[in-house]
Protein backbone atom coordinates (compact mmCIF):
# COMPACT_ATOMS: atom_id res chain seq x y z
CA UNK A 1 0.00 0.00 0.00
CA UNK A 2 1.16 3.48 -0.46
CA UNK A 3 0.90 6.48 1.56
CA UNK A 4 -0.93 9.26 1.26
CA UNK A 5 0.58 12.02 -0.96
CA UNK A 6 0.68 15.76 0.87
CA UNK A 7 1.50 17.15 -2.32
CA UNK A 8 -0.19 19.39 -5.29
CA UNK A 9 -0.02 15.98 -7.19
CA UNK A 10 -2.83 14.94 -5.11
CA UNK A 11 -5.25 18.38 -5.84
CA UNK A 12 -8.52 18.86 -6.83
CA UNK A 13 -10.24 16.37 -4.31
CA UNK A 14 -8.74 13.31 -5.42
CA UNK A 15 -7.99 10.69 -3.15
CA UNK A 16 -4.86 8.97 -2.47
CA UNK A 17 -3.51 5.35 -2.00
CA UNK A 18 -4.87 4.22 1.51
CA UNK A 19 -2.70 3.96 4.75
CA UNK A 20 -1.60 0.84 5.96
CA UNK A 21 -3.87 -0.28 9.00
CA UNK A 22 -3.60 -3.17 11.43
CA UNK A 23 -6.95 -4.64 9.87
CA UNK A 24 -7.25 -8.29 8.76
CA UNK A 25 -5.39 -9.64 5.72
CA UNK A 26 -8.44 -10.70 4.19
CA UNK A 27 -9.86 -7.07 4.21
CA UNK A 28 -6.49 -5.73 2.60
CA UNK A 29 -6.76 -8.03 0.02
CA UNK A 30 -9.72 -6.58 -1.41
CA UNK A 31 -8.75 -2.96 -0.71
CA UNK A 32 -7.41 -1.20 -3.92
CA UNK A 33 -3.63 0.16 -4.69
CA UNK A 34 -5.13 3.35 -4.56
CA UNK A 35 -8.33 5.11 -3.64
CA UNK A 36 -11.02 7.85 -5.44
CA UNK A 37 -13.80 8.96 -4.73
CA UNK A 38 -15.75 7.87 -7.55
CA UNK A 39 -14.55 4.95 -9.16
CA UNK A 40 -16.88 4.96 -12.63
CA UNK A 41 -16.83 8.05 -13.49
CA UNK A 42 -12.63 8.28 -13.11
CA UNK A 43 -12.88 4.70 -15.29
CA UNK A 44 -15.07 6.53 -17.73
CA UNK A 45 -12.32 9.10 -17.82
CA UNK A 46 -9.30 6.74 -18.01
CA UNK A 47 -10.95 4.17 -21.05
CA UNK A 48 -11.72 7.67 -22.52
CA UNK A 49 -8.44 8.39 -22.61
CA UNK A 50 -7.04 5.42 -24.11
CA UNK A 51 -9.55 5.07 -26.95
CA UNK A 52 -8.36 8.77 -27.99
CA UNK A 53 -4.53 7.48 -27.71
CA UNK A 54 -4.88 4.21 -29.56
CA UNK A 55 -7.45 5.70 -32.09
CA UNK A 56 -5.10 8.01 -33.48
CA UNK A 57 -2.44 4.72 -34.30
CA UNK A 58 -4.81 4.18 -37.58
CA UNK A 59 -7.64 6.95 -37.29
CA UNK A 60 -5.41 8.77 -39.85
CA UNK A 61 -4.16 6.32 -41.84
CA UNK A 62 -6.91 6.49 -44.50
CA UNK A 63 -6.38 10.47 -44.61
CA UNK A 64 -2.93 10.26 -46.15
CA UNK A 65 -3.79 10.86 -49.69
CA UNK A 66 -5.82 14.00 -48.46
CA UNK A 67 -2.88 14.91 -46.50
CA UNK A 68 -0.65 14.90 -49.16
CA UNK A 69 -2.44 17.33 -51.68
CA UNK A 70 -3.14 19.70 -48.41
CA UNK A 71 0.32 20.04 -47.45
CA UNK A 72 1.96 19.74 -50.59
CA UNK A 73 4.27 16.48 -50.12
CA UNK A 74 5.24 13.56 -52.46
CA UNK A 75 4.43 10.04 -52.32
CA UNK A 76 7.35 8.99 -50.37
CA UNK A 77 7.43 12.17 -47.76
CA UNK A 78 3.83 12.06 -46.34
CA UNK A 79 4.80 8.29 -44.92
CA UNK A 80 6.37 10.80 -42.19
CA UNK A 81 3.13 11.57 -40.92
CA UNK A 82 2.60 8.37 -39.66
CA UNK A 83 6.23 7.05 -38.98
CA UNK A 84 7.31 9.77 -36.91
CA UNK A 85 4.09 8.98 -34.62
CA UNK A 86 4.93 5.36 -34.21
CA UNK A 87 8.93 6.32 -33.82
CA UNK A 88 8.01 8.98 -31.01
CA UNK A 89 6.15 6.71 -29.33
CA UNK A 90 8.24 4.03 -29.14
CA UNK A 91 11.13 6.24 -27.86
CA UNK A 92 8.87 7.97 -24.88
CA UNK A 93 7.24 4.41 -23.73
CA UNK A 94 10.19 3.28 -21.58
CA UNK A 95 10.31 6.12 -20.15
CA UNK A 96 6.98 6.21 -18.54
CA UNK A 97 8.19 4.16 -15.25
CA UNK A 98 10.77 6.66 -14.32
CA UNK A 99 8.64 9.78 -14.99
CA UNK A 100 5.73 8.34 -13.00
CA UNK A 101 7.85 8.18 -10.35
CA UNK A 102 9.91 11.12 -10.34
CA UNK A 103 7.01 13.50 -11.26
CA UNK A 104 4.22 11.49 -9.69
CA UNK A 105 1.37 9.05 -11.95
CA UNK A 106 -1.28 11.76 -11.94
CA UNK A 107 0.64 14.61 -12.69
CA UNK A 108 2.59 12.80 -15.73
CA UNK A 109 -0.54 11.61 -16.84
CA UNK A 110 -2.85 15.13 -16.93
CA UNK A 111 0.56 16.24 -18.95
CA UNK A 112 0.20 13.32 -21.40
CA UNK A 113 -3.34 14.04 -21.96
CA UNK A 114 -2.76 18.11 -22.38
CA UNK A 115 0.26 17.60 -24.55
CA UNK A 116 -1.64 15.00 -26.61
CA UNK A 117 -5.12 16.65 -27.03
CA UNK A 118 -2.74 20.58 -27.75
CA UNK A 119 -0.40 18.56 -30.53
CA UNK A 120 -3.55 16.80 -32.10
CA UNK A 121 -4.98 20.52 -32.16
CA UNK A 122 -1.98 21.63 -34.01
CA UNK A 123 -1.84 18.88 -36.14
CA UNK A 124 -5.19 19.42 -37.60
CA UNK A 125 -3.74 23.02 -37.78
CA UNK A 126 -0.63 22.22 -39.85
CA UNK A 127 0.09 24.11 -43.25
CA UNK A 128 3.39 22.23 -44.24
CA UNK A 129 4.32 18.97 -43.68
CA UNK A 130 7.53 20.13 -41.84
CA UNK A 131 4.60 20.75 -39.19
CA UNK A 132 2.75 18.11 -39.51
CA UNK A 133 5.40 16.12 -38.62
CA UNK A 134 6.78 18.04 -35.58
CA UNK A 135 3.78 18.08 -34.24
CA UNK A 136 2.44 14.18 -34.56
CA UNK A 137 6.30 13.94 -33.21
CA UNK A 138 4.70 15.83 -30.06
CA UNK A 139 1.60 13.67 -30.07
CA UNK A 140 3.34 10.67 -30.53
CA UNK A 141 5.22 11.41 -27.03
CA UNK A 142 2.89 12.50 -24.86
CA UNK A 143 0.28 9.28 -26.26
CA UNK A 144 2.89 6.89 -25.19
CA UNK A 145 2.50 7.24 -21.50
CA UNK A 146 -1.15 7.38 -21.80
CA UNK A 147 -1.39 3.57 -22.33
CA UNK A 148 0.44 2.20 -19.87
CA UNK A 149 -0.47 4.60 -17.37
CA UNK A 150 -3.94 3.53 -17.59
CA UNK A 151 -3.38 0.35 -18.22
CA UNK A 152 -1.78 0.68 -14.43
CA UNK A 153 -4.30 2.56 -12.54
CA UNK A 154 -7.11 0.20 -13.79
CA UNK A 155 -5.46 -2.09 -11.90
CA UNK A 156 -4.34 0.04 -8.59
CA UNK A 157 -8.05 1.70 -8.80
CA UNK A 158 -9.84 -2.25 -8.08
CA UNK A 159 -9.28 -5.05 -5.84
CA UNK A 160 -7.92 -8.07 -6.77
CA UNK A 161 -10.97 -9.79 -7.11
CA UNK A 162 -12.20 -6.95 -9.96
CA UNK A 163 -9.34 -6.48 -11.88
CA UNK A 164 -10.15 -9.20 -14.39
CA UNK A 165 -13.06 -6.85 -15.50
CA UNK A 166 -10.89 -3.85 -15.41
CA UNK A 167 -8.29 -5.10 -17.89
CA UNK A 168 -11.26 -6.56 -19.80
CA UNK A 169 -12.45 -2.89 -20.14
CA UNK A 170 -8.56 -1.88 -20.69
CA UNK A 171 -7.92 -4.39 -23.35
CA UNK A 172 -11.35 -3.60 -25.37
CA UNK A 173 -10.17 -0.40 -25.72
CA UNK A 174 -6.79 -1.55 -27.26
CA UNK A 175 -8.06 -4.01 -29.44
CA UNK A 176 -11.15 -2.14 -30.83
CA UNK A 177 -9.54 1.26 -31.26
CA UNK A 178 -7.17 0.16 -34.45
CA UNK A 179 -10.82 -1.45 -35.87
CA UNK A 180 -12.62 2.01 -35.06
CA UNK A 181 -9.76 4.39 -36.38
CA UNK A 182 -10.38 3.51 -40.53
CA UNK A 183 -14.06 3.57 -40.47
CA UNK A 184 -13.90 7.12 -37.69
CA UNK A 185 -11.45 8.52 -39.69
CA UNK A 186 -12.91 7.39 -43.37
CA UNK A 187 -16.38 8.86 -42.20
CA UNK A 188 -14.49 12.17 -41.50
CA UNK A 189 -12.12 12.29 -44.20
CA UNK A 190 -15.20 11.57 -46.70
CA UNK A 191 -18.29 13.85 -45.14
CA UNK A 192 -15.92 16.66 -43.56
CA UNK A 193 -12.28 17.28 -43.89
CA UNK A 194 -9.20 15.23 -43.10
CA UNK A 195 -8.26 17.53 -40.00
CA UNK A 196 -11.20 16.51 -38.24
CA UNK A 197 -9.13 13.65 -37.57
CA UNK A 198 -7.26 15.61 -35.25
CA UNK A 199 -9.49 18.26 -34.17
CA UNK A 200 -12.23 14.90 -32.66
CA UNK A 201 -9.36 15.07 -29.82
CA UNK A 202 -10.11 17.87 -28.00
CA UNK A 203 -13.76 17.89 -26.80
CA UNK A 204 -12.61 14.43 -26.29
CA UNK A 205 -9.71 15.07 -24.65
CA UNK A 206 -10.74 18.46 -22.39
CA UNK A 207 -13.46 15.88 -21.03
CA UNK A 208 -10.87 13.34 -20.08
CA UNK A 209 -8.37 16.04 -18.48
CA UNK A 210 -11.85 17.34 -16.55
CA UNK A 211 -12.57 14.15 -14.98
CA UNK A 212 -8.59 13.16 -14.10
CA UNK A 213 -8.54 16.44 -12.59
CA UNK A 214 -11.42 15.81 -10.45
CA UNK A 215 -10.83 12.37 -9.70
CA UNK A 216 -7.48 10.54 -10.12
CA UNK A 217 -5.30 9.59 -7.35
CA UNK A 218 -1.35 8.97 -7.93
CA UNK A 219 1.01 6.88 -6.19
CA UNK A 220 4.26 8.10 -4.07
CA UNK A 221 6.85 9.77 -5.98
CA UNK A 222 9.79 7.28 -5.62
CA UNK A 223 13.26 9.76 -6.74
CA UNK A 224 15.93 7.67 -8.07
CA UNK A 225 18.55 8.54 -11.11
CA UNK A 226 18.12 8.25 -14.42
CA UNK A 227 20.11 6.47 -16.61
CA UNK A 228 21.03 8.90 -19.37
CA UNK A 229 23.09 6.54 -21.36
CA UNK A 230 20.46 3.70 -20.81
CA UNK A 231 17.62 5.41 -21.99
CA UNK A 232 19.81 7.13 -24.87
CA UNK A 233 21.36 3.73 -26.08
CA UNK A 234 17.46 2.09 -26.03
CA UNK A 235 15.80 5.08 -28.08
CA UNK A 236 18.24 4.88 -30.44
CA UNK A 237 17.83 0.96 -30.69
CA UNK A 238 14.24 1.51 -31.20
CA UNK A 239 14.40 4.75 -33.44
CA UNK A 240 17.00 3.09 -35.96
CA UNK A 241 14.47 -0.44 -35.46
CA UNK A 242 11.69 1.43 -36.50
CA UNK A 243 13.24 3.34 -39.37
CA UNK A 244 14.70 0.12 -40.69
CA UNK A 245 11.10 -1.51 -40.53
CA UNK A 246 9.41 2.23 -42.48
CA UNK A 247 12.16 2.57 -44.71
CA UNK A 248 13.41 -0.78 -45.85
CA UNK A 249 10.09 -1.65 -48.12
CA UNK A 250 10.76 1.18 -50.08
CA UNK A 251 14.46 0.69 -50.26
CA UNK A 252 14.58 -2.60 -51.16
CA UNK A 253 15.72 -3.80 -47.53
CA UNK A 254 19.40 -4.68 -47.21
CA UNK A 255 20.16 -3.69 -50.50
CA UNK A 256 19.96 -0.12 -49.36
CA UNK A 257 23.19 1.06 -47.42
CA UNK A 258 20.70 3.47 -45.29
CA UNK A 259 18.96 0.13 -44.01
CA UNK A 260 22.21 -1.79 -43.44
CA UNK A 261 23.52 1.32 -41.13
CA UNK A 262 20.45 1.64 -39.39
CA UNK A 263 20.04 -2.12 -38.60
CA UNK A 264 24.02 -1.92 -37.61
CA UNK A 265 22.66 1.52 -35.47
CA UNK A 266 19.82 -0.83 -33.83
CA UNK A 267 22.46 -3.84 -32.94
CA UNK A 268 25.23 -1.47 -31.37
CA UNK A 269 22.58 0.29 -29.36
CA UNK A 270 20.49 -2.98 -27.98
CA UNK A 271 23.82 -4.53 -27.06
CA UNK A 272 25.10 -1.51 -25.19
CA UNK A 273 21.82 -1.09 -23.61
CA UNK A 274 22.08 -4.52 -22.43
CA UNK A 275 25.51 -4.35 -21.26
CA UNK A 276 24.03 -1.24 -19.02
CA UNK A 277 21.10 -2.81 -17.57
CA UNK A 278 23.29 -5.27 -16.29
CA UNK A 279 25.88 -3.38 -15.28
CA UNK A 280 24.12 0.00 -13.40
CA UNK A 281 23.67 0.17 -10.05
CA UNK A 282 20.42 2.50 -11.18
CA UNK A 283 19.58 1.04 -14.97
CA UNK A 284 16.70 2.78 -16.54
CA UNK A 285 14.94 -0.48 -15.60
CA UNK A 286 14.05 -2.36 -11.84
CA UNK A 287 16.29 -5.51 -12.84
CA UNK A 288 13.75 -7.25 -11.03
CA UNK A 289 11.45 -6.76 -13.38
CA UNK A 290 13.65 -8.88 -15.74
CA UNK A 291 13.44 -12.15 -13.23
CA UNK A 292 9.79 -12.30 -12.99
CA UNK A 293 8.86 -15.37 -15.48
CA UNK A 294 5.39 -14.38 -16.30
CA UNK A 295 6.43 -10.99 -17.50
CA UNK A 296 9.07 -11.86 -19.18
CA UNK A 297 6.90 -14.49 -21.15
CA UNK A 298 4.40 -11.92 -21.21
CA UNK A 299 6.28 -9.57 -23.37
CA UNK A 300 6.79 -11.97 -25.79
CA UNK A 301 2.98 -13.04 -26.22
CA UNK A 302 2.33 -9.49 -26.40
CA UNK A 303 4.46 -9.22 -29.14
CA UNK A 304 2.67 -11.87 -30.65
CA UNK A 305 -0.36 -10.88 -30.16
CA UNK A 306 0.33 -7.28 -31.81
CA UNK A 307 2.01 -9.16 -34.65
CA UNK A 308 -1.44 -10.76 -35.25
CA UNK A 309 -3.57 -7.82 -34.73
CA UNK A 310 -1.70 -5.44 -36.57
CA UNK A 311 -1.09 -7.39 -39.07
CA UNK A 312 -4.10 -8.81 -40.11
CA UNK A 313 -5.58 -5.24 -39.66
CA UNK A 314 -2.57 -4.23 -42.29
CA UNK A 315 -3.87 -7.05 -44.82
CA UNK A 316 -7.31 -6.66 -44.92
CA UNK A 317 -8.73 -2.91 -45.91
CA UNK A 318 -6.41 -3.11 -49.25
CA UNK A 319 -7.22 -6.79 -50.04
CA UNK A 320 -10.66 -5.78 -49.89
CA UNK A 321 -10.80 -2.67 -51.62
CA UNK A 322 -8.26 -4.02 -54.16
CA UNK A 323 -9.36 -7.38 -55.14
CA UNK A 324 -13.59 -7.12 -54.05
CA UNK A 325 -13.60 -3.69 -54.98
CA UNK A 326 -15.23 -2.49 -51.64
CA UNK A 327 -15.28 0.88 -51.03
CA UNK A 328 -13.03 2.45 -47.64
CA UNK A 329 -16.63 3.00 -45.42
CA UNK A 330 -17.62 -0.62 -46.71
CA UNK A 331 -14.60 -1.98 -45.96
CA UNK A 332 -14.63 -0.28 -42.71
CA UNK A 333 -17.78 -1.72 -41.48
CA UNK A 334 -16.74 -5.14 -42.41
CA UNK A 335 -13.78 -4.94 -39.97
CA UNK A 336 -16.27 -4.47 -37.51
CA UNK A 337 -17.49 -8.20 -36.18
CA UNK A 338 -14.22 -8.37 -35.26
CA UNK A 339 -14.45 -5.68 -32.60
CA UNK A 340 -17.92 -6.94 -31.42
CA UNK A 341 -15.78 -10.53 -31.10
CA UNK A 342 -13.06 -9.25 -28.68
CA UNK A 343 -15.95 -7.38 -26.86
CA UNK A 344 -17.99 -10.55 -26.37
CA UNK A 345 -14.76 -12.66 -25.34
CA UNK A 346 -13.52 -10.11 -23.40
CA UNK A 347 -16.18 -9.90 -20.86
CA UNK A 348 -16.43 -13.87 -20.79
CA UNK A 349 -12.80 -14.57 -20.47
CA UNK A 350 -13.05 -11.92 -17.21
CA UNK A 351 -16.18 -13.69 -15.49
CA UNK A 352 -14.68 -17.19 -16.44
CA UNK A 353 -11.36 -15.95 -14.76
CA UNK A 354 -12.97 -14.75 -11.13
CA UNK A 355 -15.17 -17.99 -10.94
CA UNK A 356 -12.10 -19.89 -11.34
CA UNK A 357 -10.98 -20.77 -14.50
CA UNK A 358 -7.37 -21.29 -15.37
CA UNK A 359 -6.33 -18.25 -17.15
CA UNK A 360 -3.76 -20.13 -19.07
CA UNK A 361 -6.32 -22.97 -20.38
CA UNK A 362 -8.35 -19.76 -22.05
CA UNK A 363 -4.99 -18.15 -23.80
CA UNK A 364 -4.58 -21.71 -25.46
CA UNK A 365 -8.11 -21.73 -26.58
CA UNK A 366 -8.11 -18.25 -27.47
CA UNK A 367 -4.88 -19.22 -29.55
CA UNK A 368 -6.27 -22.01 -31.14
CA UNK A 369 -9.66 -20.38 -32.26
CA UNK A 370 -7.22 -17.48 -33.73
CA UNK A 371 -5.31 -20.14 -35.50
CA UNK A 372 -8.36 -21.76 -36.54
CA UNK A 373 -9.40 -18.61 -38.02
CA UNK A 374 -6.39 -17.82 -40.10
CA UNK A 375 -6.79 -21.37 -41.76
CA UNK A 376 -10.32 -20.30 -42.83
CA UNK A 377 -8.77 -17.10 -43.80
CA UNK A 378 -6.35 -18.93 -45.55
CA UNK A 379 -8.72 -20.99 -47.88
CA UNK A 380 -10.58 -17.49 -49.38
CA UNK A 381 -11.17 -17.20 -53.14
CA UNK A 382 -12.05 -14.52 -55.13
CA UNK A 383 -15.25 -15.33 -56.08
CA UNK A 384 -17.11 -15.74 -52.48
CA UNK A 385 -19.23 -12.81 -50.57
CA UNK A 386 -18.97 -10.79 -47.79
CA UNK A 387 -20.54 -13.73 -45.72
CA UNK A 388 -16.92 -15.14 -45.22
CA UNK A 389 -15.41 -12.46 -44.00
CA UNK A 390 -17.89 -11.31 -41.63
CA UNK A 391 -17.74 -14.74 -40.00
CA UNK A 392 -13.90 -15.28 -39.82
CA UNK A 393 -13.88 -11.56 -38.67
CA UNK A 394 -16.35 -12.49 -35.55
CA UNK A 395 -14.55 -15.29 -34.83
CA UNK A 396 -10.78 -14.17 -34.71
CA UNK A 397 -12.19 -11.61 -32.77
CA UNK A 398 -13.42 -14.03 -30.05
CA UNK A 399 -9.63 -15.64 -30.52
CA UNK A 400 -8.21 -12.50 -29.58
CA UNK A 401 -10.26 -11.30 -26.68
CA UNK A 402 -9.74 -14.62 -24.86
CA UNK A 403 -6.15 -14.14 -25.46
CA UNK A 404 -5.61 -10.60 -24.20
CA UNK A 405 -7.33 -10.53 -21.14
CA UNK A 406 -5.50 -13.93 -19.36
CA UNK A 407 -2.26 -12.59 -20.59
CA UNK A 408 -2.68 -8.97 -18.49
CA UNK A 409 -3.40 -10.67 -15.98
CA UNK A 410 -0.93 -13.41 -15.68
CA UNK A 411 1.73 -10.91 -16.51
CA UNK A 412 1.51 -8.43 -13.80
CA UNK A 413 0.38 -11.85 -11.73
CA UNK A 414 3.82 -12.12 -9.37
CA UNK A 415 4.55 -8.55 -10.12
CA UNK A 416 4.96 -6.24 -7.53
CA UNK A 417 2.69 -3.03 -7.16
CA UNK A 418 5.76 -0.60 -7.39
CA UNK A 419 6.91 -2.08 -10.43
CA UNK A 420 3.70 -1.91 -12.17
CA UNK A 421 3.97 1.13 -14.30
CA UNK A 422 7.78 -0.22 -15.69
CA UNK A 423 5.86 -3.69 -16.53
CA UNK A 424 3.21 -2.02 -18.27
CA UNK A 425 4.95 0.49 -20.02
CA UNK A 426 6.96 -2.71 -21.31
CA UNK A 427 4.29 -4.88 -22.37
CA UNK A 428 2.45 -1.85 -24.44
CA UNK A 429 6.31 -1.03 -25.95
CA UNK A 430 6.48 -5.01 -26.96
CA UNK A 431 2.97 -4.88 -28.41
CA UNK A 432 3.68 -1.77 -30.66
CA UNK A 433 7.07 -3.56 -31.99
CA UNK A 434 5.15 -6.63 -32.37
CA UNK A 435 3.10 -4.63 -34.54
CA UNK A 436 5.39 -2.91 -36.79
CA UNK A 437 7.47 -5.82 -37.21
CA UNK A 438 4.68 -7.60 -37.89
CA UNK A 439 3.01 -5.15 -40.78
CA UNK A 440 6.64 -5.02 -42.53
CA UNK A 441 6.75 -9.00 -42.34
CA UNK A 442 3.71 -9.17 -44.61
CA UNK A 443 4.20 -6.75 -46.14
CA UNK A 444 7.04 -7.57 -47.59
CA UNK A 445 6.20 -11.40 -48.17
CA UNK A 446 3.41 -9.91 -49.83
CA UNK A 447 5.27 -8.27 -52.25
CA UNK A 448 8.60 -11.20 -53.07
CA UNK A 449 5.55 -13.74 -53.21
CA UNK A 450 3.59 -11.58 -55.78
CA UNK A 451 6.14 -11.92 -58.10
CA UNK A 452 7.02 -15.16 -57.78
CA UNK A 453 3.40 -16.49 -58.16
CA UNK A 454 3.04 -14.12 -61.09
CA UNK A 455 6.02 -16.11 -62.87
CA UNK A 456 5.23 -19.50 -61.79
CA UNK A 457 1.30 -18.83 -63.10
CA UNK A 458 2.78 -16.98 -66.28
CA UNK A 459 4.82 -20.27 -67.12
CA UNK A 460 1.59 -22.33 -67.19
CA UNK A 461 0.07 -20.17 -70.03
CA UNK A 462 0.37 -21.69 -72.79
CA UNK A 463 -2.00 -22.75 -75.63
CA UNK A 464 -3.04 -26.04 -73.89
CA UNK A 465 -4.27 -24.22 -71.10
CA UNK A 466 -6.05 -21.46 -72.95
CA UNK A 467 -8.48 -22.90 -75.73
CA UNK A 468 -9.32 -19.42 -77.16
CA UNK A 469 -6.31 -18.30 -77.90
CA UNK A 470 -2.43 -19.05 -78.52
CA UNK A 471 -0.71 -16.68 -76.03
CA UNK A 472 2.47 -16.82 -78.15
CA UNK A 473 0.61 -15.83 -81.14
CA UNK A 474 -1.14 -12.69 -79.41
CA UNK A 475 1.35 -10.25 -80.84
CA UNK A 476 0.58 -11.43 -84.42
CA UNK A 477 -2.68 -9.88 -83.85
CA UNK A 478 -2.02 -6.32 -83.51
CA UNK A 479 -4.29 -4.25 -80.86
CA UNK A 480 -6.13 -6.93 -80.36
CA UNK A 481 -3.70 -9.30 -78.99
CA UNK A 482 -1.96 -6.30 -76.64
CA UNK A 483 -5.64 -6.52 -75.23
CA UNK A 484 -5.51 -10.10 -74.65
CA UNK A 485 -2.33 -10.02 -73.76
CA UNK A 486 -3.23 -7.28 -70.93
CA UNK A 487 -6.06 -9.10 -69.72
CA UNK A 488 -4.07 -12.64 -69.30
CA UNK A 489 -1.64 -10.46 -66.99
CA UNK A 490 -4.53 -8.75 -65.13
CA UNK A 491 -5.93 -11.96 -64.39
CA UNK A 492 -2.50 -13.70 -64.03
CA UNK A 493 -1.69 -10.08 -61.60
CA UNK A 494 -5.16 -10.90 -59.49
CA UNK A 495 -4.40 -14.50 -58.83
CA UNK A 496 -1.33 -13.89 -58.12
CA UNK A 497 -1.62 -11.48 -55.46
CA UNK A 498 -4.50 -13.49 -54.07
CA UNK A 499 -2.55 -16.33 -53.28
CA UNK A 500 -0.17 -14.48 -51.53
CA UNK A 501 -2.47 -12.84 -49.05
CA UNK A 502 -3.06 -16.32 -48.95
CA UNK A 503 0.18 -17.85 -47.52
CA UNK A 504 0.87 -14.57 -45.31
CA UNK A 505 -2.43 -15.46 -43.36
CA UNK A 506 -1.02 -19.25 -43.28
CA UNK A 507 2.17 -17.53 -42.05
CA UNK A 508 -0.12 -16.31 -39.30
CA UNK A 509 -1.21 -19.33 -38.52
CA UNK A 510 1.83 -21.15 -37.82
CA UNK A 511 3.13 -18.27 -35.72
CA UNK A 512 -0.07 -18.90 -33.53
CA UNK A 513 0.34 -22.46 -32.81
CA UNK A 514 4.02 -22.17 -32.36
CA UNK A 515 2.89 -19.70 -29.56
CA UNK A 516 1.55 -22.11 -27.79
CA UNK A 517 4.13 -24.19 -25.81
CA UNK A 518 4.73 -21.01 -24.07
CA UNK A 519 1.82 -21.41 -22.28
CA UNK A 520 3.62 -23.51 -19.98
CA UNK A 521 6.10 -20.99 -18.65
CA UNK A 522 3.41 -18.58 -17.17
CA UNK A 523 2.52 -19.49 -13.29
CA UNK A 524 -0.67 -19.24 -11.22
CA UNK A 525 0.49 -17.12 -8.03
CA UNK A 526 -0.82 -18.15 -4.90
CA UNK A 527 -3.78 -17.55 -3.15
CA UNK A 528 -3.91 -15.83 -0.85
CA UNK A 529 -6.23 -13.90 2.54
CA UNK A 530 -9.89 -14.07 1.73
CA UNK A 531 -9.29 -15.32 -1.61
CA UNK A 532 -8.37 -19.02 -0.24
CA UNK A 533 -12.05 -19.30 0.04
CA UNK A 534 -13.18 -17.57 -3.00
CA UNK A 535 -13.37 -19.47 -6.14
CA UNK A 536 -11.09 -17.16 -8.20
CA UNK A 537 -7.21 -16.78 -8.84
CA UNK A 538 -5.92 -13.96 -6.92
CA UNK A 539 -3.61 -11.55 -8.77
CA UNK A 540 -1.21 -10.86 -6.80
Amino acid sequence: MFATMASADTAGGAGDARPQNPDSEDSQDERPALHTRNRPLLTIGVMAATIMHILDTTIANVAVPHMQASLGATADTITWVLTSYIIASAVAIPLTGWLSDYFGSRRLFLWAVFGFVVASMLCGMATSLNEMVAFRLMQGVAGAFIAPLSQTLMMDINPKSRQANAMAMWGMGVMIGPILGPVVGGWLTEYYNWRWCFYVNVPIGIACFAILWALLPSHDKRVRRFDLFGFTMLATALGAFQLMLDRGQTLDWFESWEVRIEGIVMLIAAWMFVIQMATSKEPLFDRRIFSNRNLMTGLFFMAVNGVLMTAVLALLPPMLQTLYNYPVLTTGLMLMPRGIGIFVSMGIASRLIVRGTDPRMLMGAGLLIAAWSLHQMSGWTLDMGSTPFIVTGLVQGLGFGLIFVPLNMLAFATLPTPLRTEGASLTNLFRNLGGSAGISMVTVLLARNVQINHMELGENITSDSINAVDPGMASALGSIGDTVTAMLDAAVNEQALMISYLNDFKLMMFLTLAALPLLFLLKLPPKQGANRAEPHVAFE
